[in-house]
């Protein structure tokens, strides 16, 4: 059994529990294939710093089910190639369908042994960062693989905002006496902020580090609608820690919170803000 361990955190906050990467089922992966354009969407944006081109070769960390790959694979069409690594086996299942010239395979951020060095003109890590316990050997490895001149593009759930849907799950815990935003939640732990992912990637030894962030906003048409992505999304840790009777009074206050939003509306929207990084490998 694979587990992502956390560092420790403060003394007065409960620990989290590791996320596990076991969780992941193929209707989880079908899923995220089918409600993940909202990170496909953002990935869009996040590519655009790296300005691809044909016959470039650019290494996918993190590609789940592919999505991101394949459009990127478009961009570098007809001489070039995308690689796409990623730690849950079923979705490389699913992501090796996606286009002849993205290739994939079983795989780490912080261990890119796989890949020689400066075997790639780009690297980029798409809704991904967050999960990765050892971020600076994850960067480290990219700039390793990365040729001189070559770009890496980076994005991280913003550490010093929370999404929308983060609050309102925390809320919805906190009024069960269960963890705030912490155990049983499935929350990411190792978001960024704009300045620590700048600092990061200067410790790396990138330059022309640049650091953006963004607010994409996402409509949502009801609970089940946001509990199917934020599972499919955090490969089943959404949650997880919770047995079924309380799983169930976390969806009925999630569902109040939300309804309390709607305001008629057909759907709910809500924020996500991330962080979006640029930088080169001199």
């Amino acid at each position: 059994m694979t587990e992502l361990a956390f560092p420790a955190l403060p003394a007065a906050r409960p620990a989290p529990s590791p996320v596990r990467l076991d969780h992941d089922t193929e209707d989880l992966a079908a899923t995220y294939d089918r409600v993940g354009l909202r990170q496909f969407e953002h990935g869009k944006v996040l590519l655009e710093g790296l300005a691809l081109e044909p016959g470039q070769r650019v290494l996918d960390v993190g590609c789940g089910t592919g999505l991101l790959g394949a459009w990127a694979a478009g961009r570098v069409a007809p001489d070039g190639e995308v690689i796409g690594i990623d730690p849950l086996p079923l979705r490389v299942v699913l992501a090796a369908r996606k286009h002849p010239l993205f290739r994939v395979q079983v795989g780490r951020a912080e261990d890119l042994s796989a890949f020689d060095d400066a075997a790639f003109d780009a690297v980029y890590l798409n809704s991904v960062f967050h999960w990765v316990p050892d971020q600076p050997r994850a960067l480290a490895e990219a700039l390793r693989v990365l040729r001189p001149g070559g770009r890496i593009a980076v994005n991280s759930a913003d550490g010093e905002r929370l999404h929308d849907a983060t609050r309102l799950l925390g809320e919805a815990l906190a009024s069960l006496g269960l963890a705030g935003d912490g155990a049983g939640s499935g929350a990411i732990h190792h978001r960024v902020g704009a300045a620590q992912l700048e600092r990061l990637l200067t410790d790396a030894g990138f330059t022309d580090v640049r650091v953006r962030a963004h607010t994409f906003v996402d409509q949502v048409r009801d609970v089940d609608d946001l509990i199917a992505w934020s599972r499919s999304s955090s490969f089943g840790n959404w949650l997880s820690d919770l047995d079924a009777a309380p799983r169930a009074r976390v969806r009925e206050q999630l569902a109040e919170r939300l309804e309390a939003r709607r305001g008629g509306a057909a759907t709910v929207a809500l924020e996500r803000h991330l962080v979006h990084a640029h930088a080169t490998r001199p």
